[in-house]
């Protein structure tokens, strides 16, 4: 792909370019700066600017459209304005000036995750009104702190709060990821994630004698349980070429911690372990396999969670459903191959979906490989500009969802 020159980038890309620059790095995000440009942009759509302080210094920013129908659920249109740290000596390019290369490659942390999103919605809006289109359902934009820390001090607290019930949303889009291929993934569920530290706890003594029943044998039985596991469910993905990741369980041991010295048995000894637990698993079973991994390694081992969402639910993904059938109807209408999976980590559209609302994750991001998180995280100008191509389609079919069996 080849692109023209800077004096003729397109008004959607310098926008893009501007709100890539804003420093909002975990874990000292400036999120005043964002808030600034996001009410700057509220002022120029002509749209209403709502900020909801859920604790002190996090702040969900509010966009809203108001629909011709305002007794109809609304479409939330949900981003999140943090981006993960970044480890500059390994870019080719600052990540946060958002060099745009000769091929049209914008280098920046959030190119793909998720600021892209954010602003192909507003570009998308944008044009809806300048083309002076109305319709049925409210759109309400809504771009959140924290997310790439868990949420907990934002769209967790956010869908509690009455500001949010005030909102109506009906039906919402999030994000998702880029495919290399020529198709858009499009998550209808996420796994949930289980963060558990494993302490076991033994006889000290000198390092030079066989101690019998100390925490390292007993924490080192607990980790080969579980690591068993992880092989069988990941044997169980690569034996069924229909599953995807999302669809098992995955685990990996993050962290180990204990000892005070070479020569001195340690009383007590954890393990850390990141699962995510696909959304058909039976959550109290498998709580109660992780105790009696614990038990058959012994007395004196147990287990505490760090983080622990048990709320999993999937949105529908057959035609029977209308917002299936206006998003997946206005993909056919642009001939775009979708493919519905389960997200293999988590985002925001956990908490909304556990409030009941249906929500899709969704980037329209294809041919480009999958770079959150990663090291000189890039976005092609012409799949950005695509996607506000997208979302224009996406959010017309959405807002224009007739009033449903039960909605006043």
């Amino acid at each position: 792909m080849t692109t023209k020159g800077p004096e003729s980038e397109h008004p959607s890309v310098t926008l893009f370019r501007q709100y890539l620059r804003i420093r909002t790095v975990q874990p000292n995000p400036d999120y005043g700066a964002a808030i600034a440009f996001l009410e700057e942009r509220a002022h120029q759509l002509g749209l209403s600017c709502q900020k909801v302080e859920v604790v002190p210094g996090y702040v969900i920013t509010v966009l809203t459209w108001p629909g011709t129908n305002p007794t109809l659920p609304s479409i939330l249109l949900n981003s999140h304005t943090d981006v993960v740290p970044v480890f500059k000596e390994h870019w080719h390019h600052d990540p946060f000036e958002a060099f745009k290369d000769s091929e049209g490659y914008i280098y920046a942390r959030g190119a793909q995750d998720m600021k892209s999103v954010s602003i192909q919605y507003l570009e998308a809006v944008r044009r809806l009104k300048s083309e002076g289109h109305r319709f049925p359902r409210t759109i309400h934009l809504t771009f959140v702190p924290d997310e790439e820390v868990g949420g907990h001090k934002g769209m967790e607290l956010f869908v509690k709060r009455p500001e949010f019930q005030a909102l109506r949303a009906g039906f919402a889009l999030d994000e998702g990821l880029a495919n290399p291929t020529d198709a858009f993934t499009v998550f209808y569920s996420e796994r949930s994630p289980w963060w558990i530290r494993v302490t076991s706890t033994g006889k000290p003594g000198h390092a030079s004698r066989f101690i019998e029943d100390t925490a390292a044998e007993k924490l080192h039985k607990v980790i080969s349980s579980i690591l068993a596991f992880r092989e069988k469910e990941k044997q169980r993905l690569r034996a069924n070429p229909r599953l995807k990741e999302g669809a098992v369980t995955s685990v990996n041991l993050t962290k180990l911690e204990g000892g005070v010295a070479y020569n001195v048995v340690p009383a007590a000894m954890s393990a850390s372990f990141d699962f995510r637990v696909a959304p058909d698993v039976d959550m109290k079973a498998f709580e109660k396999q992780l105790q009696s991994w614990c038990q058959e390694a012994g007395e004196g081992v147990t287990f505490e969670f760090a983080q622990k969402f048990t709320e999993p639910r999937m949105t529908h993904t057959d035609d029977s459903d209308p917002w299936w059938a206006a998003f997946s109807g206005a993909c056919k209408e642009m001939n775009l191959t979708l493919e519905p999976e389960i997200f293999p980590a988590a985002t925001d559209s956990r908490y909304i979906r556990a409030v009941g609302i249906p929500a899709l994750g969704f980037s329209p991001m294809n041919l480009t490989p999958v770079l959150l998180h990663d090291h000189n995280e890039r976005l092609h100008e012409a799949v950005f500009l695509r996607g506000v191509d997208i979302y224009t389609r996406l959010i017309s079919a959405l807002a224009s969802v007739p009033a449903l069996p039960g909605e006043s």
